[in-house]
C-alpha cells in the first residue's frame, strides 16, 4: 500500500511486486475500508490430514526401514500426500502407530561401565575381529522396536 500512496502507478506497482492489478486494487480497497487489519491474509488454507487409506500406505512405508529420520517422514506427506502437520508430535504419533521408537542419540553411554567395554575389544582383538562400529541415523533418530 505504501507504494499506492506514494503515487506510483499500479503498472509500475504490478511490475515490481509481480502481481496483478486486480491484487493491488483489492488490497488497497480493503485498506481504506479496514486499516491494516484488512490486508492480514483471510484464507487459513484446508486442514490437511491423511485419510485412513493414505495413513496405512504411511505406515506400511514406515515399516519398510529400520532408521528414520523426521525429515524423511516431514518430506513424503509434504511432497506425496500435500500434508504438513503444525505440531511435531502428529509425526511421532505416526511413528508410534508404526511400531517404531525414538530417541535422540548421544555420542557415549553415559551408564557405560568402563571395565565392560575394555572387556569386550579385548574380546575381539582375541578372536582376531577389529571392534565393531554402529552408526547413528541422526540427531533425532527412529528404529523399529
Amino acid at each position: 500500500m505504501k507504494l499506492v500512496y506514494q503515487s506510483y502507478k499500479y503498472e509500475e506497482i504490478q511490475t515490481i511486486l509481480d502481481v496483478s492489478v486486480g491484487s493491488i486494487t483489492t488490497w488497497k480497497q480493503a485498506y481504506e475500508k479496514d486499516g491494516i487489519l484488512g490486508l492480514r491474509l483471510k484464507h487459513k488454507g484446508r486442514k490437511s490430514h491423511l485419510n485412513t487409506q493414505q495413513r496405512e500406505e504411511v505406515l506400511a512405508w514406515l515399516q519398510t526401514k529400520e532408521c528414520w529420520e523426521l525429515g524423511e517422514l516431514e518430506y513424503k506427506l509434504a511432497f506425496e500426500y500435500d500434508v504438513l502437520y503444525e505440531l511435531k508430535g502428529s509425526y511421532y504419533d505416526l511413528f508410534d502407530a508404526a511400531g517404531i521408537s525414538w530417541k535422540k542419540t548421544s555420542s557415549a553411554n553415559p551408564k557405560a561401565n568402563e571395565e565392560a567395554v575394555a572387556a569386550k575389544k579385548r574380546d575381539f582383538i582375541i578372536f582376531g575381529e577389529p571392534p565393531r562400529r554402529y552408526r547413528s541415523c541422526a540427531i533425532e533418530s527412529f528404529a523399529i522396536r
